[in-house]
């Protein structure tokens, strides 16, 4: 059957796609996409053919959701930074098989979810900014799952990732690869003094503990961590509160996760918040 071969909690800040552009800010995050581009080879080295992400810019207020569409063709302004990110050319294909079949798990394992195949849902860009650099020849099918989760409890997105694995194991076939997509914390530095705090982090309390959550990872202490998810997620402002981070935790086993993470971009402020490419070994 499937195979679970790659997960990775990203960043997907709308001034990469700023960075682009010629201007005063041209290049500002060329560090956050090469950390992409190199996630990317890991994936194509890895023979992936299919990403899920959890998105944190795909708000719900009611159960879990899936965009498991067969194909996606658009053009994306952002509602929230449009002066960021306007007019985003995309084109990826979907796997509703795979939507399907993770919704069906997680429904039996008592977290009510839906996948949305025949429908004209569009991708959001916690899911589009990454694959523009992971996936500029389309060659990855996506399956882009809510995780901007407003009255959800964290125990439940974990269960949602338990079931993601099981799903990929026993009802699809492929190589498979899971983003969490979502910063660390997530408190935007106040309207108007927000070009200050364009390659800045909020508040030094947010930082430093940012950098212990960080810490915890690559030294892998994931009962800390996941017995800290909760607080950290509401006192750091966790970006979703930190449903894309639950997700894929449930995917690696929880607290009895064993992986040691690495570091591929390391820890920058954007805009208030704390960001990071971080590989998690399978």
């Amino acid at each position: 059957m499937g195979k679970l071969v790659l997960a990775a909690k990203i960043t997907h800040v709308p001034s990469m796609y700023l960075s682009e552009q010629d201007g005063p800010h041209k290049g500002c995050r060329q560090a956050a996409i090469d950390g992409h581009k190199e996630i990317a080879r890991r994936m194509r080295e890895l023979k992936v053919d299919t990403i899920v992400v959890f998105d944190t810019h795909w708000l719900v207020n009611s159960g879990y959701h899936i965009n498991c569409a067969p194909r996606w063709v658009g053009l994306y302004t952002s509602n929230e930074l449009p002066h960021f990110i306007k007019n985003l050319p995309y084109a990826y294909d979907g796997v509703p098989e795979l939507g399907h079949a993770i919704a069906a798990r997680a429904t039996m394992a008592g977290v009510h979810t839906r996948a949305h195949d025949a429908t004209s849902l569009g991708l959001e860009y916690g899911t589009l900014v990454p694959m523009r650099y992971m996936n500029e020849d389309q060659a990855f099918k996506i399956v882009s799952v809510s995780a901007l989760c407003t009255v959800h409890n964290l125990a439940d997105s974990a269960t949602l990732g338990a079931a993601v694995r099981e799903a990929i194991e026993q009802d699809f076939a492929g190589n498979v690869a899971i983003l969490a997509s979502g910063s660390l914390s997530h408190r935007f530095a106040q309207n108007g003094v927000s070009e200050q705090f364009l390659h800045k982090v909020w508040d030094p309390f947010l930082e430093a503990v940012d950098r212990d959550v960080v810490d915890m990872w690559q030294r892998g202490d994931w009962k800390t961590f996941c017995g800290m998810l909760p607080e950290y997620a509401v006192k750091c402002h966790g970006e979703g509160m930190m449903h894309d981070t639950a997700m894929l935790l449930g995917a690696l086993g929880w607290d009895q996760y064993q992986g040691q993470a690495e570091v591929v971009t390391p820890y920058f402020g954007s805009s208030g918040t704390g960001q990071i490419n971080v590989v998690f070994p399978v």
